[in-house]
């Protein structure tokens, strides 16, 4: 068995467990082993009417949702907007659709949710608006506690993600390594733990025995 196998392995048998951790808490929870099947699942969740949105995530790309739900479902596309002014209009507007995908920064194995947010959209949307939120989750970011969930984010997480703004001024950008910065552009501005989903079930959190995203 070659390390690549042995990962998949210990990912098959944490990921159920770590599910009925998040089931606990109110969250409505499932492991998938392939992202084939995370897709599967998640468009599961997704009526054809209903109206999607999305904050910046690299893991719904990876398993294909993001693509899928432009196909067959209205969208809200921060991306579409033409000017600086209609993309925070559909940004806000986007805090009342029916279901919003999201990925996370971090997962703590004891089923919460650490995730951190330079402008706060998504994690607004995460706490309250949309109808339902699906959170793609891969099992690279299950992490033994909220402390060490909250250093991925930070440390982790974050330093990459800065890549997707080429001409960002934060310490990040020109390091790689996080410098708890105070920068008007951090992305680190807004950090929220989510330890119980209210109502029950809202929050939909696909665990993937894949890495993914940041």
């Amino acid at each position: 068995m070659d390390r690549t196998d042995m990962i998949h392995r210990m990912y098959d048998i944490k990921g159920p467990l770590v599910a009925k951790k998040f089931e606990a808490r109110g969250f409505e929870a499932t492991y998938c082993p392939t992202v084939e099947e995370a897709l599967k699942k998640a468009v599961s969740y997704i009526p054809e009417t209903d109206v999607v949105s999305w904050g910046g995530s690299a893991s719904i790309n990876e398993i294909g949702l993001r693509p899928y739900v432009l196909e067959h479902n209205p969208v809200i596309d921060r991306d579409s907007a033409k000017t600086p002014e209609e993309r925070v209009e559909l940004m806000r507007k986007a805090l009342l659709c029916d279901t919003f995908i999201m990925g996370t920064n971090a997962a703590i194995q004891d089923g919460q949710l650490i995730n951190i947010d330079g402008n706060g959209n998504r994690v607004a949307a995460l706490c309250y608006g949309p109808k339902q939120v699906i959170v793609i989750v891969g099992m690279n970011k299950v992490v033994p506690t909220v402390e060490i969930g909250i250093e991925r984010a930070h440390t982790v997480a974050s330093p990459k993600n800065i890549g997707r703004f080429p001409n960002a001024g934060t310490p990040c950008a020109k390091t790689g390594m996080c410098a708890h910065c105070t920068n008007q552009e951090s992305i680190c501005a807004q950090v929220v733990r989510t330890r119980v989903c209210k109502p029950q079930g809202r929050i939909k959190v696909i665990l993937v025995g894949e890495d993914l995203g940041f």
